[in-house]
């Protein structure tokens, strides 16, 4: 029987290889732990939100960097306050600059896989269910699931929408599926 850290190499190698289940099954793993992290660090529901997402974007656009023999929790940790430290410097900057110059990105385009069980509940779902559902989302993952399922837009067309890199755009989309997956399955077992 494969430990839990075979496990988590294996769910790595797979995620290197682009498996977007292997990405999702690692932000459910280790979203907690980053969220909790940044959490303390900035005292911010929204700021620790951004970070993680941030991190985890991070994260999987440089996948391949990953040593196993540190913890990856300790790689996730290392990023996230790191970008938690850029992010103090460049509100530091602007404050003393007076503005807030945002650098352009180059956007590239992304194939989607099958859909997943988060979309899969979302597609079963009634029109008027799912927007009651949609409407208990903090207001950026609505925007996000507004843009890319009722506007049907690209994962590129969404991060010049919101003026967001690619990798934030597809980390934010994930978890709003997720977070949306879980208030149907919920309602669900109410009923």
């Amino acid at each position: 029987m494969p430990s839990d850290k075979d496990i988590l190499l294996e769910t790595i190698e797979k995620a290197r290889a682009g498996s977007q289940v292997a990405f999702s099954q690692l932000l459910d793993a280790f979203w907690p732990e980053v969220y909790h992290f940044q959490l303390g660090r900035t005292q911010n529901e929204n700021d620790a939100e951004d970070i993680a997402i941030q991190t985890f974007a991070r994260a999987f656009d440089k996948i391949h960097t990953y040593d196993p023999a540190f913890g990856f929790n300790t790689w996730l940790i290392t990023i996230s306050k790191n970008l938690h430290t850029d992010l103090l410097r460049k509100r530091k900057r602007n404050v003393l600059e007076g503005s807030d110059k945002s650098h352009g990105e180059a956007v590239k385009k992304v194939l989607d896989d099958a859909p997943s069980a988060e979309d899969q509940l979302i597609i079963e779902q009634d029109l008027k269910t799912l927007l009651q559902h949609i409407k208990k989302l903090k207001p950026g993952y609505r925007s996000v699931i507004d843009l890319r399922f009722f506007r049907e837009m690209s994962y590129a067309e969404i991060a010049a929408e919101i003026g967001e890199p690619i990798g934030n755009v597809k980390v934010r989309l994930l978890r709003a599926k997720k977070l949306l997956a879980s208030l149907i399955a919920r309602d669900k077992d109410a009923n």
